[in-house]
């Protein structure tokens, strides 16, 4: 079964040369998003709520522009700019991954992200069989 590459203007990458997504299978590999408005690509800075909330909304766009479901997620990368921003960002995480259908996470801090991100949301779904 040949890749699928998953690009288009919902999913915009922040003007990198990358795909958004790209299937393999029966499994979605998700590019990190940050906080980029998909109608521009423009990134959009605010507080660690604001932009947690954006990254996720463009993971999730990003995941289902690939025919899969949130509930399709199994695995998030998240990389942080600054750990203490973690608490604000569990919160969002909570919303967007109900309890029970959790999926696996990492969490690390980095020494920069791209366009100065405070968050980066990157991960993996899987279809279930």
């Amino acid at each position: 079964m040949p890749h699928r590459y998953i690009t288009s203007d919902a999913t915009n990458a922040a003007a990198s040369p990358i795909s958004a997504a790209v299937v393999a299978g029966d499994t979605c590999y998700v590019s990190g998003q940050i906080a980029t408005d998909p109608r521009t690509g423009e990134f959009v800075p605010g507080t660690t709520v604001e932009e947690a909330g954006r990254a996720f909304a463009n993971f999730v766009t990003a995941v289902e522009a690939a025919g899969f479901a949130r509930a399709d997620v199994v695995y998030v990368d998240l990389a942080f700019l600054d750990l203490a921003d973690l608490p604000e960002a569990n919160a969002v995480f909570a919303s967007v991954f109900p309890a029970g259908r959790r999926p696996a996470r990492t969490v690390y801090q980095a020494a920069a992200l791209p366009l100065g991100a405070r968050i980066k949301v990157q991960g993996i779904a899987a279809r279930q069989g």
